[in-house]
């Protein structure tokens, strides 16, 4: 195969298809699809994949490709496959669709590396290569590739003489460990010894090396002989020593002790929904379950016991969990059936550690990855199951380009390798739960828990009686009651907040000013350890103001409920209650969520009070009472999936309360207590709630019975901004049917952001076999406009966020 066809990674509408490469003799046999390259493009040279490999192009004159930057492809013939699925089906230009399949190590600024390989000597290396290594660890690609030609590095490289390593610039690179050992045989070390005279650290370090004749790490070598490291050195020169180093995975979870368990005897129910998975692995068959399991009925042990199954056939597995409720509990219980088998993917890791859990994977060296959204790209070659956990999480889908949704590419994954995918919640989707009514998925059902323990009761408190009554206070009488009930019985409690920061916005009570930020449209929030005021959306900040900046009133207050506010108020009102706060700023620091989690499972709170990150995935035995302090904020917000993301979050919350021996209450706040999301999530009826929604939806024309698509433009220039929104609107209108609902142009609900003006349209569709080809139309007339005037053109063809 003489000519590479490569995609560039020059994100533009132009470049978006392959570009074909000559390949250079010297590289002849080694190029492979899927292989990042280097090649020439215009005056520069950029990054590309290669696509294809062929013997004819249909131009002439073609330039060559410079080098390859892997010595395996870091993409196989599935993902290849995956990108084109994921450029027809979001839109999204190649580039980005190959670059999100990877870890951010393999798409930063690096520096190329050789490195002797663990058996090399350097006597065994070509004379102007030994003066390159002479007295270094490794030598920059760019200075080897001037004494030897590039393709016999690469050559020997996959003989094992050398490794190439990517030195990233952000830390990406490969970790080391230095270890120092005997340069000869025990008896030539001793006899050598008697014609020399040491010093004394350095006499010290040998007879250590005399006593544990083997290599030995630094921190190894100092812990017997304190000071040893600048002496080693000189031992290393003198010829009793060589260095070598090894290089060593950066494992998140090195520290910690994972006690192994063994598969639980399952109740009737689990047995009866693992039945058909079990039937679909063994007849390798693409079936697609919806498991619909209420909180704690054990729905963890069946994806256990199935993957047990699959890696038994010599096969591989995905699961994935929502980020937030990734937590050590989930990693746990992976860790502990599977061992070593077990690789982790999140967004807590540094770039270090994903790359090296992403090679771990690519080497083969694990059966099972655990992670967030984007480990479903991870590069297994012999899928046996896909498990999405929590099915209906917004976090699964992605609001940047390529905007995937992870369930549609597990189901193209699964399609590919014929195997199982299993979707679980308590609460599904209303889009999956209408495609298992259909008989699109498979519905499995558990509706009792674990144990036989009751769901928890649920009370619903009407926060305008409080305030009736006259309680002021952020908590009604009957959680408080429940509080203190639970703190003398040394229970535990969960008290969930719907947001982060001090309070929700400041505002005069003179005037009523509201401040804003000066470059969106949305009001500040208060963060009170740095007294500032912050923009969640551009990150704008400023010190909070004393005195009304409109008409200079000092009656200027702060509005809403916070974290930190309500930590303050049980401070003042149960002072002897022990609180961990979980939210975005305790828990930003590596590992904080972890330690936070940790003490409140030993027992070293009464209080877990925090943000989402607390709704979900928690099992402690010793909660007893949930209390959800603003059940309402979500319910007014402009989005057709608000009553939805309500019930489910309620449902969720309520979840954590009850799950062992001791039963479990749920105290639920609102302002709203008529809502039938609020009723039905007392009642932990989801089957009502689809049945109720689904009649709203049907009249609306919104998901499950539609389909919708969102186009937005935004720019600095209003103007600009209106008048392309309306040429792409009235085309779009023009060319699909009529049965398609064409909504727009208008302001986005949220009309500006870090300084950019936003209009949208909204389509609504049932089938429109030409919708892509319409709206790729209407944006490819603007893309000059774009690229001169800087402005910005998004779709969504399956929007989860309506703002």
């Amino acid at each position: 195969m003489k000519i590479a066809s490569v995609i560039v990674d020059v994100p533009t509408t132009q470049t978006d298809r392959p570009f074909d490469y000559a390949i250079p003799d010297v590289w002849q046999g080694f190029i492979q699809r899927g292989m990042r390259v280097i090649v020439p493009f215009g005056n520069r040279q950029v990054q590309g994949f290669v696509l294809d490999l062929k013997n004819h192009s249909e131009f002439s004159n073609l330039k060559e490709l410079i080098e390859p930057m892997d010595l395996v492809p870091v993409l196989n013939d599935e993902l290849l496959h995956l990108g084109d699925f994921l450029a027809k089906t979001t839109l999204c230009m190649k580039i980005s669709a190959y670059q999100v399949m990877l870890p951010p190590a393999l798409k930063a600024k690096y520096d190329k590396y050789l490195i002797l390989g663990n058996d090399t000597e350097l006597q065994q290396l070509p004379f102007e290569l030994q003066l390159l290594f002479d007295k270094k660890e490794r030598v920059l690609w760019k200075d080897a590739v001037e004494v030897m030609s590039a393709s016999y590095l690469y050559r020997e490289a996959r003989n094992g003489m050398f490794e190439v390593i990517y030195e990233v610039k952000n830390k990406g690179n490969k970790k080391k460990i230095t270890y120092y050992r005997p340069a000869f045989s025990e008896q030539e070390f001793k006899k050598r010894l008697e014609s020399v005279t040491l010093g004394n650290k350095q006499a010290q370090i040998i007879q250590f090396f005399l006593a544990y004749f083997q290599p030995h790490t630094v921190a190894s070598i100092e812990e017997n002989v304190t000071g040893a490291r600048n002496s080693l050195k000189s031992l290393v020169e003198k010829g009793f020593l060589q260095k070598e180093e090894h290089e060593q995975y950066r494992d998140p979870y090195q520290d910690r002790q994972f006690v192994r368990t063994t598969a639980l005897a399952l109740t009737e129910e689990q047995q009866q929904v693992i039945s058909p998975i079990l039937k679909s692995i063994e007849e390798v068959n693409n079936d697609v379950f919806l498991l619909h399991g209420v909180t704690g009925s054990g729905k963890t042990e069946v994806y256990l016991q199935s993957i047990d199954e699959v890696i038994k056939k010599g096969k591989e597995a995905i699961v994935l969990v929502p980020e937030i409720s990734l937590t050590p509990q989930m990693v746990n219980r992976f860790k502990g059936r599977f061992g070593n088998k077990v690789a982790v993917l999140h967004s807590g890791l540094s770039i270090g550690e994903k790359y090296d859990e992403w090679r771990k994977i690519q080497r083969k060296e694990v059966q099972v990855v655990v992670g967030a959204r984007s480990a479903i790209f991870a590069p297994f070659e012999n899928l046996g199951i896909i498990i999405i956990d929590e099915e209906h999480e917004t976090s699964y889908k992605q609001e940047d380009s390529p905007r995937y949704h992870a369930r549609d590419v597990a189901i193209e994954r699964g399609n590919y390798h014929q195997c199982p995918i299993i979707l679980g919640s308590a609460t599904p989707s209303l889009e999956s739960f209408s495609r298992a009514k259909k008989g699109v998925y498979t519905l499995l059902t558990m509706a009792k828990r674990m144990n036989q323990s009751a769901l928890p009761k649920v009370e619903i408190v009407d926060m305008r009686e409080e305030l009736r009554t006259g309680n002021r206070s952020m908590f009604s009488q009957a959680l408080l009651e429940k509080m203190r009930d639970r703190i003398e019985k040394k229970e535990q409690i969960v008290l969930f907040l719907n947001k982060r920061g001090y309070s929700s916005f400041v505002m005069c009570r003179d005037c009523g000013l509201v401040v804003q930020c000066p470059h969106c449209e949305v009001s500040l929030t208060y963060h009170k350890v740095s007294n500032q005021l912050k923009c969640h959306y551009c990150g704008y900040e400023s010190y909070a103001p004393k005195t009304c900046p409109e008409c200079q009133s000092e009656h200027i207050r702060f509005f809403g409920t916070g974290t930190q506010k309500v930590e303050e108020e049980i401070g003042k009102i149960l002072p002897e209650a022990r609180i961990i706060r979980m939210d975005v700023d305790t828990t930003s620091r590596k590992g904080a969520h972890e330690k936070l989690l940790t003490a409140f499972q030993e027992g070293k709170a009464d209080i877990l009070l925090g943000t989402q990150m607390i709704a979900k995935g928690l099992d402690f035995p010793n909660i007893t009472l949930v209390g959800v302090l603003t059940a309402d904020t979500m319910l007014h917000i402009p989005d057709f999936r608000a009553s939805e993301k309500t019930f489910q979050l309620l449902t969720q919350v309520s979840g954590r309360a009850g799950r062992h021996q001791l039963p479990g209450e749920v105290v639920i706040q609102t302002y709203t207590p008529e809502h039938y999301s609020v009723q039905l999530a007392k009642e932990h009826d989801f089957i009502q709630f689809y049945q109720q929604e689904m009649s709203i939806r049907r009249v609306g024309q919104y998901p499950p019975y539609y389909y919708l698509a969102l186009i937005n433009v935004s720019h600095e220039n209003l103007q600009l901004v209106v008048k392309v929104m309306d040429k792409i609107t009235t085309f779009i209108r023009h060319n699909l049917s009529n049965q398609a609902r064409v909504l727009g142009p208008a302001a986005s609900p949220i009309a500006r952001i870090n300084n950019r003006y936003r209009y949208q349209c909204l389509i609504k569709y049932k089938k429109e076999p030409n919708l892509i080809p319409v709206i790729q139309k209407a944006i490819a007339h603007f893309h000059e406009e774009q690229l001169k005037k800087g402005m910005t053109i998004t779709v969504d063809l399956n929007p989860f966020t309506m703002m």
